[in-house]
């Protein structure tokens, strides 16, 4: 199985990372993927991916909760990056209008800027929607050349939401909102195309029933996996497979 969204390289892990990639494969959780967040992610990120060449795989992005009045340079510098080392996507890269709708525009701008990094470079995407699912598929159907392709991660949404973003080519993510009683997911998992789906835990965060309130882990991608084969009544093997191989093809691995 493969974690397709974990920050482990966060504070949060500082005091047991190396028992918390080990429970990972304990669970047979063998490939770990990295997004960026900001300019003080990247050492600590790439740093974890050094310490664990044969599990993690960086990715590189600037998230929409990071963006403010001094974006072009924060992206100048997010974009050299590309030339120094070897990643697996552009991510996570998005729009957030959760938290504070002060900087859309220029949340906006730092996605289409991202977008077409991602278009030149021939690398899939890693999208943050929160608030604003419809917003960001409106930027995507002008973005999208027939190159694009990437996740919604960590998807929420329902099934017409699910549909349009398949119809544009890009898969969605599943972790840990799958799992909540109140979360929705009970009735649109049984209605997505499994051939579009990967898993992911967004850990520290979103951690899965029963463990939810704590911080999340990569080892619980299984509880993810578990939750859809009882959602599809289909054998948890067959859930590992699909979404192995379709993280696999998705992000070239």
């Amino acid at each position: 199985m493969i974690d397709s969204h974990a920050h482990i390289y966060a504070t949060e892990f500082d005091n047991d990372r190396d028992e918390v990639v080990q429970r990972a494969l304990a669970q047979g959780i063998d490939t770990i993927l990295l997004p960026n967040i900001d300019l003080d992610s990247i050492e600590p990120m790439l740093k974890t991916e050094a310490a664990y060449p044969d599990v993690c795989r960086s990715m590189m992005g600037l998230h929409p909760c990071y963006v403010d009045g001094d974006v072009k340079q924060t992206l100048a510098t997010i974009h050299s990056w590309f030339e120094k080392h070897n990643f697996i996507a552009v991510g996570e890269i998005g729009i957030d209008l959760y938290w504070d709708k002060t900087f859309k525009v220029e949340q906006e701008m730092a996605f289409i800027t991202q977008l077409n990094w991602a278009k030149e470079m021939d690398l899939p995407v890693v999208i943050h929607t929160r608030d604003s699912i419809e917003e960001t598929l409106t930027l995507l159907r002008k973005e999208q050349n027939g190159s694009l392709r990437g996740v919604f991660h960590c998807f929420g949404g329902t099934v017409e939401e699910a549909k349009a973003i398949n119809d544009l080519g890009f898969h969605l993510g599943l972790g840990g909102v799958s799992t909540f009683k109140n979360g929705g997911m009970d009735k649109v998992i049984p209605h997505l195309d499994l051939s579009k789906v990967i898993l992911e835990t967004d850990c520290p965060y979103l951690a899965p029933v029963p463990h939810r309130g704590k911080r999340n882990e990569p080892a619980y991608t299984q509880l993810i996996a578990k939750r859809i084969s009882d959602l599809r009544d289909i054998e948890i093997e067959q859930v590992d497979i699909l979404t192995t191989q379709n993280t696999k093809t998705l992000f070239n691995l």
